[in-house]
């Protein structure tokens, strides 16, 4: 894995959102990573931004497919 090459692939500002959407990226075989996740906490910058969910570059398009078909 090269955290280099990690893409945001969801977003939220509700964080139970994002820990639901990496459970079921992960139900399918595709790695996750909610990188700033106490730092959003800490500072408050979900607020504004939101919780990212990042996934490895070359996993990006499968898992935005996954997510979309989870979301409908």
């Amino acid at each position: 894995m090269n955290y280099n090459h990690l893409k945001t692939v969801f977003i939220s500002t509700f964080l139970h959102e994002v820990h639901l959407a990496k459970a079921k990226l992960e139900s399918e075989g595709i790695q996750s990573f909610l990188i700033d996740e106490h730092l959003n906490t800490i500072i408050g910058t979900a607020f504004i931004e939101g919780y990212k969910l990042n996934v490895d570059a070359e996993d990006f398009e499968d898992a935005r497919t996954i997510l979309s078909l989870y979301k409908t």
